[in-house]
């Protein structure tokens, strides 16, 4: 099956490892993501205001023209995704802004929320199946100790996201039990990282150091996630700890796969 892929800009610049160990994966897997030609930048942050259409508009140039082709719309970043998800709910179920954002874009077929968002994780469990996923690995990750790192952006607002249960996932444990390795669940896996106010903000630093403590606390050895922001800050918090390390789950699916 063909897919949509949007990349989204921190892909192509500080997170490259993240896209192209996905890219190449997807390809063993059998996987087709074909990138959308002149996509624009999600915006980074979803709008909360209802009338800041401007912010919206790039996300709905990449759903209609995922819809007009039929195919699924695919992400890689947490980030870029939740912007993309919520935006799509709301051209699904708010009139106020579905006409504005039409109004405004002009698109041969106005666009009303029907394409289907899914992160790359999903395409995985939902689409490829863990089980068949694991009929792929070539060298099992066994042995080795893996915390999940979920974050804020992928769970919630979890009736919007419906990526996972939002106070106990699963899907990344999943993930990482068909790679062979072992899951270990620990406190904060779930908790904000301090996300951009950890710029200069040393309360935001010590969220990330709880979960950095979390993990080590029960042995983790790596710290899996799915987006660019948490790897920053939890390795900036990490310095020179080599106690864990954080990793892109697409490295360790790469790895699993021989072809890293």
């Amino acid at each position: 099956m063909m897919y949509s892929y949007y990349p989204g800009c921190t892909l192509k610049t500080k997170a490259q490892d993240l896209e192209r160990f996905a890219l190449i994966s997807a390809q063993v897997l059998g996987i087709e993501l074909a990138e959308q030609q002149d996509w624009q930048c999600c915006g980074a942050v979803y709008p909360l205001a209802e009338d800041e259409i401007a912010g919206k508009l790039s996300a709905v140039r990449s759903l209609a023209a995922a819809h007009s082709k039929g195919e699924k719309l695919i992400t890689l970043c947490a980030a870029c995704h939740h912007v993309i998800k919520r935006v799509n709910a709301d051209m699904y179920s708010n009139e106020f802004v579905r006409k504005r954002v039409n109004n405004y874009l002009q698109l041969p077929k106005n666009y009303n929320g029907e394409a289907k968002v899914l992160h790359y994780l999903e395409l995985l469990r939902d689409d490829v199946g863990f089980s068949k996923l694991a009929e792929q690995v070539r060298m099992p990750l066994t042995g080795r100790k893996i915390g999940a790192y979920y974050g804020c952006l992928l769970l919630r607002p979890s009736n919007v996201m419906n990526f996972d249960d939002a106070e106990n996932p699963s899907i990344l444990e999943d993930f990482i039990t068909a790679l062979g390795a072992t899951a270990v669940k620990y406190p904060f896996r779930t908790e904000c990282c301090g996300g951009y106010l950890t710029v200069n903000d040393q309360e935001a630093n010590e969220m990330a150091a709880n979960i950095i403590n979390s993990a080590i606390g029960l042995e983790v050895e790596e710290i899996l996630t799915a987006c660019p922001l948490c790897k920053y800050n939890l390795e900036k918090e990490l310095g020179t700890n080599t106690k864990v390390r954080i990793v892109y789950f697409t490295e360790l699916l790469a790895e699993a796969l021989a072809i890293k």
